[in-house]
């Protein structure tokens, strides 16, 4: 699953990244959470389909939802189901977007020890991962709402977690974005598990573990008994 991750890299920089005319100034984040509003790539409503970032609620709120609290439920969707689930369906084959993060968190528990593990890319650069968006409600109550899709974790994320979120390449940003595009099993072919060789993680600081805590200290390094990067 993916329940925290990362934006530090600057909005124009990110902006540049994924081909984005126009950006919305945020400060950078270092431990991003569920239900909160963070900037996605998606295709502009003009009709000329540019890239835009917009800033959406992390936790999918279907359009048919009765109370939109049930978003909270929804921030990750399973690759494996996300064609058949309702949640999902729709936005899958109509709405789908990149997230732009460069790092995100996992927990391994010992005891009473919950550890969170910093995982990015080995490179450093900013990723994409594979989002899905949909809008709830009108008027004031207007809502758009995101869920990113996981799947198997590779060989190097496994001792962490059974799962991962799926990093798209950045040759398929164009098709996951593509409205018109609707050959479920090409798409399905792009949520696989990003290549074990290009990932690295680390033990980082327990500040982390609130959310309440935005700042560079939470990705903080810290040593564990199996040393500093595990």
């Amino acid at each position: 699953m993916c329940g925290r991750y990362t934006l530090k890299t600057p909005l124009a920089e990110v902006g540049q990244y994924f081909d984005v005319r126009e950006t919305v100034e945020i400060p950078a984040r270092f431990n991003i959470a569920p239900t909160q509003n963070v900037p996605v790539v998606r295709l502009g409503q003009n009709s000329g389909g540019d890239r835009e970032l917009a800033p959406l609620r992390w936790g999918l709120i279907p359009s048919w939802a009765s109370d939109p609290a049930v978003g909270s439920r929804n921030i990750n969707a399973r690759a494996e189901t996300v064609t058949e689930r309702p949640t999902f369906r729709s936005a899958f084959q109509r709405r789908r977007c990149l997230i732009p993060a460069d790092g995100f968190i996992e927990w391994t528990v010992d005891g009473r020890v919950k550890q969170p593990h910093y995982i990015k890319l080995r490179s450093g650069e900013p990723f994409a991962f594979a989002g899905l968006w949909e809008t709830w409600g009108q008027g004031e109550d207007l809502a758009q709402s995101f869920a990113i899709i996981t799947t198997d974790a590779n060989d190097v994320l496994r001792p962490l977690h059974e799962r991962m979120p799926v990093i798209l390449p950045p040759p398929a940003y164009g098709k996951w974005l593509d409205r018109d595009e609707h050959n479920t099993d090409e798409l399905l072919e792009l949520l696989r598990p990003y290549p074990s060789r290009e990932m690295q993680y680390f033990a980082i600081s327990t500040r982390v573990n609130s959310p309440r805590h935005d700042d560079p200290e939470c990705l903080e390094p810290v040593a564990t008994q199996k040393g500093l990067f595990d």
